[in-house]
């Protein structure tokens, strides 16, 4: 077995905050956003990651969620870990959550102002910047970004923040030259870059949690490989469970968008396997 396979917790401790090492995303779930995020804490997911981005998420749908918790008394605020974004206008659709005339700061502060509104909360588990304001480098916009959450965090709005969609190479001037580095990167995570292997060895070697999404809707052609398969059938579970375990035992925080409750109950199911040393460097290695 891997050193680190039994060291797998529900849960972390990560700069002072509870993390939960498995989130539920919801992304693209419109209408049934309520219903989805309820059915998803119900099933046992403690953290939920959304984004004050009209386009893609209904925020306040999540709070809604939240909120039916909390009244029902089956859990308590602190018992959740809520993560949400600042999106750029250029990510958003016509309903912002802030003025696009107004400076970075201020747009950073209404946002933020908005999204605890929508969850029904006083403050945030985890605040990210939906990604840099291009595809190269860093521009003085995320950095007006960036210090208005670094802003946040010291004020204990926030506990912790961190960036999506980001580039090695954005990461690494972010971590340079940044007053408070991120606690998180979230990114897309493609078993054709070995899952990300640079980006997280980055992220491991600066005390940086990576979280992973798309790991199955990224992946399709890889997730048809027979090796994988035989991995599944050898601990009697699912190719999906395979991957998630992988992502858990490889240190990383996976995210599952799944729209099945019961396929929330089997993506949860995924820390009961152990993968072998062999089996990990199987997956690492699944599209090469």
């Amino acid at each position: 077995m891997p050193a680190n396979a039994h060291q797998v917790s529900r849960v972390i401790q990560h700069g002072g905050t509870t993390v939960p090492t498995f989130l539920y995303g919801t992304a693209w779930k419109e209408d049934q956003t309520e219903a989805l995020t309820y059915a998803a804490v119900q099933s046992g997911f403690l953290g939920i990651d959304t984004a004050n981005q009209r386009r893609h998420y209904v925020e306040a749908g999540v709070g809604k969620a939240v909120q039916r918790i909390l009244t029902e008394n089956k859990l308590q605020r602190a018992d959740l870990f809520l993560q949400t974004k600042f999106t750029y206008a250029a990510g958003q659709d016509h309903r912002l959550p802030y003025d696009p005339k107004a400076n970075y700061g201020t747009q950073v502060r209404q946002s933020f102002a908005s999204s605890l509104e929508h969850l029904n909360t006083s403050y945030l588990d985890s605040y990210i910047l939906h990604g840099p304001a291009s595809n190269q480098g860093l521009k003085e916009a995320d950095w007006e970004v960036w210090r208005a959450m670094e802003n946040l965090q010291k004020e204990a709005s926030v506990k912790l923040t961190g960036i999506s969609n980001i580039t090695l190479e954005q990461l690494r001037l972010l971590i340079e030259k940044a007053e408070v580095k991120p606690a998180f990167v979230q990114n897309r995570c493609y078993a054709r870059t070995k899952w990300e292997a640079g980006i997280r060895t980055l992220c491991q070697a600066n005390g940086i949690i990576y979280q992973g999404f798309s790991l199955l809707t990224a992946n399709l052609t890889e997730l048809n490989r027979p090796e994988l398969h035989k991995i599944a059938r050898r601990h009697g579970c699912s190719v999906m469970q395979v991957v998630f375990r992988f992502a858990l035992q490889v240190g990383m925080i996976p995210l599952t968008g799944t729209s099945s409750k019961s396929h929330m109950q089997e993506d949860l199911a995924a820390y009961e396997i152990e993968l072998t040393e062999a089996e990990i460097n199987t997956i690492e290695n699944i599209a090469f």
